[in-house]
């Protein structure tokens, strides 16, 4: 329909991202001609590990956690590799993901060096009972795993794709308005708990009019509430109401940065999810800002960040399934099986919503909790096909263009 054909013109603005294989090295590697370095980073030092050519040893050295002393660092080892004759046209530096973010590999790529994030899960460790760890043995190991996936051999590690320092900052409403309202949900939860151990019922502190209503609550005895308790509440009242502003203007801003930018990057994304009925600007914003706008291989890719794959234990004539990996964002997996719930209210007579009810209806249809993660795995390939080709989900409704 013509809610389908504007739909799909929209998306047309924004370019298609590209396949990114980040479980190996796709370029070169000329050791003689490349430094190689890691990193272990800890919050009171750093302890770097080199690999310099025409240098028999390997050197260590700890530093304080500061950048531009790794970067001296990196170009005396550089020169000391010149001076034993060979000459270094690459430079190259790893660390694992962790509390430091991206922000160094972004300064290093800046001055010249090649960095990378590994991804601390890729790497395989001793499954010793007691294994022992150091900073010296994490960066030997990190260096081995470093080593093979610069040569282009896979299942040493897997690299963490370094985003953008606005590609970072595009995630902050998102996740700031998630934090907000659990914040909210704790307090409503502990003022009802804390009105029920009184024996009163039914009070919503959600409400814009509860402050009001507090003074006339009443015990089953008759009695007011006590003065230490009702003071609590006022201000956790107060925290509801400073709460409700925040969430508000979280939510403005959204609406004002899609009116401002509606046909650019990921925005035009956000309005093309937003169009099909049952999906909100949140969960569309969430969506596109935390996996469809990343640049993923394949249907496969896309599931497995999102942590919605199996986890199959087979050894022998031993088969059975554990589960979710639940390896990926969970982010994006608590908020796709919700949406896989409101999509069954709301697109009833699409493709996936029949194909669910066909295997859960019945006296033999299979659980609703674990089919719909099955639905929402599906649900998620068919919002990225959607995102990146074009291609509307089947009997799904889109909203008129106003």
């Amino acid at each position: 329909g013509a809610g389908n054909i504007a739909a799909v013109m929209m998306l047309m603005e924004c370019a298609m991202p590209q396949p990114n294989d980040l479980s190996r090295s796709l370029g070169s590697f000329e050791q003689d001609a490349c430094l190689v370095a890691v990193i272990e980073l800890s919050q009171s030092s750093w302890l770097a590990a080199g690999t310099v050519p025409r240098i028999e040893r390997q050197p260590l050295k700890k530093i304080a956690p500061d950048e531009t002393a790794l970067l001296r660092l990196l170009q005396r080892w550089r020169d000391e590799a010149t001076r034993g004759g060979r000459t270094i046209t690459r430079i190259a530096v790893a660390f694992e993901a962790g509390r430091d973010g991206f922000w160094l590999a972004r300064w290093l790529t800046g001055h010249g060096v090649e960095a990378h994030v590994i991804h601390p899960t890729s790497v395989a460790i001793s499954r010793e009972h007691k294994r022992a760890k150091t900073d010296r043995l994490d960066t030997a190991m990190l260096m081995r795993v470093f080593l093979g996936w610069l040569r282009g051999e896979r299942g040493h590690c897997g690299m963490v794709a370094v985003p953008t320092i606005e590609e970072e900052d595009a995630k902050r409403p998102s996740r700031e308005r998630e934090n907000l309202v659990g914040e909210r949900t704790r307090i409503v939860n502990r003022m009802k708990a804390a009105l029920t151990r009184l024996g009163i019922r039914g009070f919503k502190p959600e409400l814009r009019k509860g402050p009001g209503l507090l003074e006339s609550l009443r015990t089953p005895e008759g009695l007011p509430i006590p003065p230490n308790t009702l003071d609590e509440m006022r201000r956790d009242l107060a925290r509801l109401a400073m709460l409700r502003e925040q969430i508000a203007a979280i939510e403005r801003a959204r609406l004002d940065r899609l009116e401002q930018a509606p046909q650019a990057g990921p925005q035009a994304m956000v309005r093309l999810l937003a169009s099909i009925i049952g999906v909100g600007v949140e969960t569309a914003d969430m969506l596109v800002q935390e996996v469809l706008s990343r640049k993923l291989r394949d249907r496969r890719a896309v599931a497995r960040y999102a942590g919605l794959t199996g986890s199959p234990d087979e050894s022998g004539a031993k088969r059975r399934e554990k589960g979710l990996a639940k390896s990926g964002n969970a982010r994006v997996r608590r908020g796709l099986i919700q949406l896989a719930w409101r999509f069954l209210m709301f697109q009833k007579d699409s493709a996936l919503a029949q194909w669910f009810r066909g295997r859960t209806e019945g006296a033999n249809g299979a659980r609703k909790t674990t089919m719909i993660v099955a639905l929402a795995r599906k649900l998620l390939i068919a919002l990225w096909r959607m995102v990146t080709v074009g291609e509307v989900p089947q009997g799904v409704m889109l909203r008129q263009p106003v």
